[in-house]
């Protein structure tokens, strides 16, 4: 029979191992974990004082190759809710990062797991059977959704909706953030006059529609603002890009990707191809190659010294650059940087 120092010492044993298993709340707070910085930022937009919220990759890394490290799964363990980009963006980590935690509270399928990518606009869908050698393909389309803005404020409905169940005492605060961090999100997209005139909802509607041009052109209409204006005089411009990941902002604000250095996705640059890529360039007239402060400025430099093509760095994460402090910072950089370029 056990003594009584072993018997104390297997209750203590015990005990650790149940609160390291089972999620514990030291606050009122929810514990929010994030795979990326734009998800946290979103989050801490929503939630308010009302959550704690931590990123498992930093805004300065490529969100593809994060590795599951002990101290993410420490995170996730006391997380009462797991929020992920989808679309597989996080194939390669979220699985072991979720078996690691122990945490049966938010593994996929529970209330305490978001799929931030539900209702997105998608673009690059396969439509074909895709394999390895056409490098790296999603076959849910392509993850990088959350740099079109109409997406971010789709992302903090979902972000939103899932903490009012979690904790519907405080609902009518989360709805209120939601519908603040939308109201801010649409006026920085079509200017404040604009919005409070015809209401974001529904210009976001007539965008969908290709109407809003002609809605502006009604008599009395205030004049388009924000981002949109920013970029609208550069419709139709030829741009490169690193990765393909800009699919989403250039489709927005209506640019023309016309390549991109990787070969394939996920495929370092080549001689050949970058060679292929100066001719198309000076060919075309593109004026700007536009690329993740992460990646090597090598090849990017090379096409520059050939063609004269700007290489601007835009962080398209939350912490990726000085400027990108936020969501709404994240995309205000983006467009002031890239409609300085275009200009030149």
């Amino acid at each position: 029979m056990p003594s009584i120092a072993n018997r104390s010492f297997m209750v203590l044993t015990l005990c650790v191992a149940a609160c390291s298993a089972v999620p514990a709340r030291g606050s009122d707070k929810l514990r929010v974990v994030t795979t990326t910085t734009d998800l946290a930022a979103i989050a801490r937009a929503v939630g308010g004082d009302k959550v704690e919220v931590t990123a498992i990759a930093t805004g300065y890394e490529d969100p593809h190759f994060i590795s599951a490290k002990p101290s993410y799964m420490m995170a996730a363990r006391k997380a009462d809710l797991w929020i992920r980009v989808g679309l597989e963006l996080e194939i390669g980590y979220e699985g072991l990062i979720l078996d690691g935690s122990r945490n049966g509270k938010i593994r996929v399928g529970t209330q305490g797991h978001v799929d931030a990518s539900e209702g997105v606009l998608r673009l690059e869908v396969p439509t074909q059977k895709i394999d390895r050698s056409m490098g790296d393909i999603h076959p849910l389309g392509n993850p990088h959704y959350w740099i079109d803005p109409l997406n971010g404020r789709i992302v903090a409905k979902n972000i939103g909706k899932r903490l009012e169940r979690l904790a519907p005492e405080h609902a009518d605060y989360f709805k209120e953030r939601t519908a603040s961090f939308q109201r801010e999100l649409d006026e920085r997209m079509f200017g404040r006059e604009l919005v409070a005139r015809v209401g974001g909802g529904k210009i976001w509607a007539l965008v969908l529609k290709r109407k809003l041009d002609k809605k502006l052109e009604e008599p009395g209409q205030p004049a388009l603002g924000g981002w949109l204006a920013t970029m609208k005089p550069h419709v139709g411009q030829k741009i490169v890009t690193y990765h393909r990941s800009w699919s989403y902002f250039a489709h927005r604000f209506g640019l023309v990707v016309t390549d991109e250095l990787e070969p394939k996705p996920g495929i370092p640059p080549s001689p050949g191809h970058v060679a292929d890529v100066v001719r198309r360039v000076k060919a075309e007239g593109v004026k700007v190659l536009l690329m993740e402060p992460f990646y090597s400025r090598k090849a990017p430099e090379l096409v520059a010294a050939e063609t004269g093509i700007s290489v601007v760095e835009c962080a398209n994460s939350v912490g990726g650059q000085p400027e990108a402090t936020d969501y709404l910072a994240m995309i205000d950089n983006i467009v002031n940087r890239v409609s300085t370029a275009l200009e030149r």
